[in-house]
């Protein structure tokens, strides 16, 4: 078993840092509220640290799952910053969906520090995060990668190096465009279903066993029908999400016009008032 420091315990966070210790790792854990740690070390066992640093120091793994760029470089750099704490060797592991640019930026930071890196975003949502049925999306050095596999393990249902550092952060944006399309496509169809005078329940248990079945139409078109949106994951981190797909897009020079629409329909939604409502509240606008 290893020892393991965990940076961020949101939602995603919290259950997943819970893995670890529940699979016989030794665990610290950080938060930006004390509080949060406090609360996890109390369910958990573990200790909690005062900084990233102070997390870092002694651990074998550095795991991380924070909200953006910033906060990325803000637990990984400068004086309390984990890097500063880590000891030569020893791994960092990013859960966050940041840019590929800023996680090429930190692994060739813990690189010149002889620190290992690894982006490892993941999808699954808070659901997936408490079954400990991740998929995650890895970049990086094979052998850290391999290294850091078996921890990981501890929440995931598949876990894949995909190519060197920043290919994990990619796949991740090529699985939010995914979602995007097909929300959208499921919320038009069970509002035009609606209007129609037919029972979307009814049509989704014939249709989903076809080609138009997704995980998106199996898990959500009951709540979109209810207009249940306080689960899953929330529109605000979904334009973030695609904010980054977006940017690098016009970085690379790919064309994403479905995907440029839908994060202007989910713009909507936060001007309803829906930012933390889940990413299905998409039909919404169409009500």
């Amino acid at each position: 078993m290893a020892k393991v420091a965990f940076l961020g315990l949101g939602v995603m966070g919290f259950p997943m840092a819970g893995h670890l210790a529940a699979n016989g790792h030794e665990v610290t854990v950080y938060n930006r509220t004390a509080a949060k740690a406090e609360a996890w070390v109390a369910k958990h066992g573990g200790q909690a640290a005062a900084t990233p640093r102070e997390a870092a120091v002694g651990q074998d793994f550095v795991i991380a799952c924070v909200g953006n760029d910033a906060d990325l470089r803000g637990v990984c750099t400068g004086e309390d910053g984990a890097f500063a704490g880590m000891k030569p060797g020893a791994i960092f592991v990013d859960h966050t969906t940041v840019s590929a640019q800023v996680t090429r930026e930190m692994e060739a930071l813990a690189r010149g520090l002889g620190l290992g890196f690894v982006d490892a975003p993941v999808s699954g949502g808070q659901a997936g995060a408490e079954n400990g049925v991740l998929s995650v999306m890895c970049g990086g050095d094979v052998s850290h990668y391999v290294e850091a596999e078996p921890v990981i393990e501890a929440y995931a249902k598949i876990c894949k190096r995909l190519g060197d550092s920043g290919a994990g952060q990619i796949a991740k944006m090529m699985n939010q465009i995914c979602i995007a399309g097909l929300v959208q496509g499921l919320a038009e169809a069970l509002a035009f279903g609606e209007k129609a005078g037919m029972d979307g329940r009814a049509v989704v248990e014939v249709i989903s066993g076809g080609a138009a079945g997704s995980w998106q139409m199996n898990a959500r078109h009951q709540t979109m029908l209810d207009e249940h949106f306080t689960h899953g994951f929330a529109v605000d981190w979904m334009r973030k999400d695609l904010g980054i797909c977006l940017a690098t897009a016009n970085e690379i020079g790919a064309s994403l016009p479905v995907t440029a629409l839908v994060d202007q329909f989910y713009k909507d939604v936060q001007n309803m008032g829906g930012g933390r409502w889940d990413t299905s509240s998409l039909i919404k606008r169409l009500k």
